[in-house]
């Protein structure tokens, strides 16, 4: 059983902005400027695709992504992570590790938890909307 308190209610109106969409990695490299991130080129169904910049390093090799169909939050405002645009986000899942809290100084690392991307089980064509 978890103790994560969950975060409050929103009204529909307010989640159905949200944009979420399939997008199939297509490359995928160590960001030059940040020891956490790696940057990712997505085939979301867009003529220029698109990138983004996940925080994910210490939990994936870069080439392991490539291939993966992922889940992105599309309409998230562009912004500039260490010197490079990020035009969206990946979804993961973050399982904390019961862990004594000495051991962690309160803030969980790659050994206390792990970091799982969103994939798709079945092909789906780039761009397609999550509902």
């Amino acid at each position: 059983m978890s103790n994560i308190e969950p975060l409050p209610n929103i009204d529909f109106e307010l989640f159905s902005k949200l944009d979420l969409r399939v997008a199939t990695v297509t490359a995928c490299e160590l960001h030059p400027n940040a020891d956490k991130l790696l940057k990712v080129t997505l085939d979301d169904g867009t003529a220029d695709g698109r990138q983004v910049c996940a925080g994910v390093k210490a939990w994936y090799d870069p080439a392991e992504l490539v291939g993966k169909q992922v889940v992105i939050v599309a309409n998230l405002e562009p912004r500039k992570l260490r010197g490079e645009i990020s035009q969206g986000m990946i979804l993961a899942a973050s399982d904390l590790k019961d862990a004594p809290a000495e051991e962690t100084d309160g803030k969980p690392g790659p050994d206390e938890r792990d970091v799982v991307v969103m994939t798709i089980d079945k092909p789906v064509k780039p761009g397609s909307r999550v509902s």
